[in-house]
């Protein structure tokens, strides 16, 4: 992204600083309450420091936020690579406005400001997982242009069975 901010419909958009962890945090909290899986955040601020404001970044967020700088909510996203059309891309891994602030197009900023990232790269596309039963997310994301992946499937390893998986690597990356 070439600016620091971007003004929407009175929606000013900015990278997050180390100071913003306490704010990220409690988005992700209020995410997992809305999802009704508020016990699976294992999150903390110091891990938040380290992986996202530490030496070796492995997610950027941008914040929303009032004119006065209250934060409203965030989009938390990753680099990815299409092989298909060689080219970088970002995965939204999470894309949050508080309640009070929906409408406002917040929502919308974020996601704008996450395209212009995308021209600024010569990305090839944006993507993101959203849950079956949230309709107002979904019809939301429509409206912006975005299409259903019906044909694909999520899929995850996490927990124990990664240390599972680990344990066969033995010897095989070198």
């Amino acid at each position: 992204m070439t600016t620091t901010s971007t003004a929407i419909k009175n929606t000013p958009i900015r990278r997050a600083t180390i100071r913003d962890v306490p704010y990220i945090l409690g988005f992700v909290k209020e995410l997992a309450e809305y999802e009704h899986e508020p016990d699976k955040v294992l999150c903390t601020e110091e891990m938040l420091e380290k992986t996202i404001f530490g030496p070796f970044p492995y997610a950027k967020v941008l914040m929303a936020q009032t004119d006065e700088g209250v934060p409203t909510g965030f989009a938390l996203y990753f680099y990815n690579y299409s092989t298909w059309n060689g080219k970088p891309g970002i995965y939204l891994e999470d894309l949050y406005v508080q309640p009070k602030y929906r409408g406002n197009s917040y929502g919308s900023a974020l996601l704008y400001a996450l395209a212009q990232e995308l021209v600024d790269i010569d990305g090839g596309r944006l993507e993101w997982s959203v849950l079956k039963w949230n309709t107002p997310s979904i019809e939301f994301y429509k409206r912006l242009g975005a299409v259903p992946m019906e044909e694909w499937q999520t899929m995850r390893v996490d927990g124990n069975q990664i240390a599972e998986l680990a344990k066969r690597s033995s010897g095989i990356l070198e």
